[in-house]
């Protein structure tokens, strides 16, 4: 009787233990992100028609050190990888920096960055870094110009939303 709880013990073990071995996001991950947050002002004008509205990012830093328990953003379970990011009505104003190392987040696959502000930039082409992404959106976040054409070239871009602020004449 001993051997067959403790033959159990060992399988249950090892059949959770990938749910244990990443506690914590990336590092570098962390950076990028946090470096993303820096280069946006926080201004609830920027998100005010959205009655859900609210800086998510602002609640980062004090959520502690792992990103994966930050608000908006989820992680893979056996890797510690960001691979989602909602941002959705969050207050942001200013630009993308096509030069951010938000851009290597990599294992990225969901990005929601509608309801912001972005002053009317051009979509970074540099999106299609990005390469394992399945969903992209940037509703009405006062993009203009065209889209880069890099994005038409997603293999696995399933959805992208530029509803309805997205002014392509301009």
């Amino acid at each position: 009787m001993v051997s067959y709880f403790a033959h159990i013990t060992i399988l249950l073990v090892f059949y959770f233990q990938p749910c244990f071995q990443h506690s914590s996001c990336w590092g570098h991950e962390r950076l990028a992100l946090l470096q993303f947050k820096e280069s946006f002002v926080i201004d609830k004008h920027a998100s005010s028609d959205h009655p859900f509205a609210y800086p998510k990012v602002n609640l980062w830093e004090s959520q502690g050190m792992d990103c994966c328990s930050w608000e908006g953003i989820w992680c893979e379970q056996d890797t510690g990888h960001v691979v989602s990011l909602d941002l959705n009505s969050s207050y942001l104003l200013g630009s993308i920096n096509f030069n951010s190392s938000f851009f290597h987040l990599f294992h990225l696959r969901h990005l929601n960055l509608a309801v912001n502000d972005f002053n009317y930039s051009k979509i970074p082409s540099v999106f299609a870094n990005l390469t394992a992404l399945t969903y992209l959106n940037l509703s009405n976040s006062f993009f203009s110009g065209q889209i880069p054409p890099k994005l038409s070239k997603f293999a696995s871009l399933s959805t992208l939303d530029l509803s309805p602020s997205y002014d392509p004449f301009s």
